[in-house]
């Protein structure tokens, strides 16, 4: 690490801190049921996995449309506020390409206008650097409670 340059560590940094508000984004275009700024995040090859025994859905347009017809059928709907929360985020960059490990949390209005927890996951992302920004290449969505990836 000492014999990388100056250059090299502040550029790492600050791919991190874009990528770190890439993640962020990913939540407050949900939270805001803004599926187009939603499928921007993502490369133009892109896949998405959900997990719950759905394949990957692929492109960004496919993407965001897969993702509004979730909350569409979901029983938190459309109209109603709900917070994506993420924590414990990894992040390696190599060059145009990155890798992240998450996790994060799915928060509903519940009973009594109380903050009800719906999910936890794990997000495994693949990242690239396209047009000069940081993309979802491969999002995979992993339910851990409750266990949405695994079969019941």
């Amino acid at each position: 690490m000492e014999s990388e340059s100056m250059e090299t560590r502040l550029r790492r940094l600050e791919d991190r801190e874009e990528i770190r508000q890439l993640l962020i984004e990913y939540g407050r275009t949900l939270d805001r049921r803004n599926f187009e700024a939603f499928s921007k995040l993502f490369a133009r090859n892109a896949e998405y996995t959900g997990g719950g025994g759905t394949g990957a859905v692929k492109g960004p347009e496919a993407i965001g449309r897969f993702m509004e017809e979730i909350f569409r059928n979901n029983p938190t709907g459309l109209n109603y506020p709900n917070f994506h929360l993420f924590a414990n985020t990894t992040i390696q960059v190599n060059g145009d390409e990155a890798t992240a490990l998450s996790k994060g949390a799915f928060v509903v209005r519940g009973s009594n206008d109380r903050p009800e927890t719906v999910m936890l996951a794990t997000y495994h992302d693949t990242l690239i650097r396209e047009d000069g920004a940081w993309k979802f290449r491969r999002r995979v969505v992993e339910g851990d409670i409750p266990s949405l990836s695994r079969s019941q």
